[in-house]
């Protein structure tokens, strides 16, 4: 069976060879903005699987990968592995393509890059994003979630099957999915691994990745983000939060929707640190934002 998309590539400004899923979807989808999925820290392409594969049924859905993670390659200097530079290399993929208008789906550190594009936008007079969705995140990040993904972020190690991968999942991330059996964390595994060289499986990212976040001073003033959320300006918006989140707080979400009535604010049940983007209120909830753009 065919897949419902073409693996295809872009350049960033520093020479890498960066890669993207672009799901062409059906004819007619060019006249509508495409969606531009982006993932979290850890994270890659695979993450957004089921989500485009309903999606890409209407329209056009760019699924790229952050260089560092996936099939793009890994950046030289672990400097440039910052939401900064990460917008700046999505950035050349939309001129590469000629995107002067898209959609947003930013989970986590993607809704971060989703808030700076709109901050970009605003200072050059420009209204590029149609409408966005941010997969719990917001422009106040909790302390204890940061601390979480301290834990792990940069930690590698290896795993002789997918079943042990799994486990060494759940043991890790079980607070925030926890009514996970062991079949939705295998197939998180295999969102999140690859086999390695080295015949074992092995997180799909450079580890160097680790160094920046790790190398900012925990005790220094957070940078002020709602300016970036506010640039947002009056889109159809969608702010969707885990109830068990420990990145967004829902006193976060609450803020964000009396500076924006026109966004909705979906919790999902029974889950953390980040919806996975098939749970059936978050589908739903999507689907309602595209109704308002199509």
């Amino acid at each position: 069976m065919d897949k419902p998309y073409a693996h295809r590539t872009w350049q960033s400004a520093d020479g890498l060879t960066l890669h993207y899923r672009d799901y062409a979807g059906p004819d007619g989808a060019s006249e509508k903005p495409p969606i531009l999925c982006m993932h979290g820290l850890t994270r890659n392409a695979r993450d957004f699987a089921t989500l485009a594969d309903h999606l890409g049924k209407n329209w056009r859905v760019i699924v790229p990968e952050m260089r560092g993670r996936g099939r793009s390659d890994y950046a030289p200097d672990s400097a440039t592995y910052t939401p900064v530079t990460y917008v700046q290399d999505v950035e050349a993929l939309l001129a590469d393509q000629n995107i002067d208008r898209f959609i947003a789906i930013g989970t986590s550190m993607g809704g971060l890059m989703t808030m700076i594009m709109a901050a970009g936008d605003a200072m050059q007079g420009r209204n590029r994003i149609a409408g966005a969705v941010l997969n719990d995140i917001g422009p106040v990040i909790d302390t204890g979630g940061l601390d979480k993904i301290r834990t792990y972020l940069g930690q590698g190690g290896s795993y002789a099957t997918w079943m042990h991968a799994a486990r060494a999942l759940r043991d890790v991330h079980s607070a925030a999915h926890p009514d996970f059996d062991i079949e939705r964390w295998l197939e998180m595994a295999k969102r999140t691994l690859v086999l390695g060289q080295s015949g074992r499986l092995v997180f799909d990212y450079d580890m160097a990745i680790a160094e920046p976040f790790k190398a900012a001073d925990e005790n220094a003033a957070p940078p002020d983000l709602w300016p970036a959320f506010d640039a947002l300006g009056e889109v159809p918006l969608l702010l969707l939060r885990g109830e068990l989140s420990n990145l967004l707080s829902a006193e976060t979400a609450a803020a964000m929707q009396a500076r924006k009535p026109q966004m909705e604010v979906v919790t999902v049940p029974r889950c953390g640190h980040a919806p996975v983007l098939d749970e059936p209120e978050s589908v739903a909830a999507i689907d309602r934002l595209l109704e308002k753009i199509a």
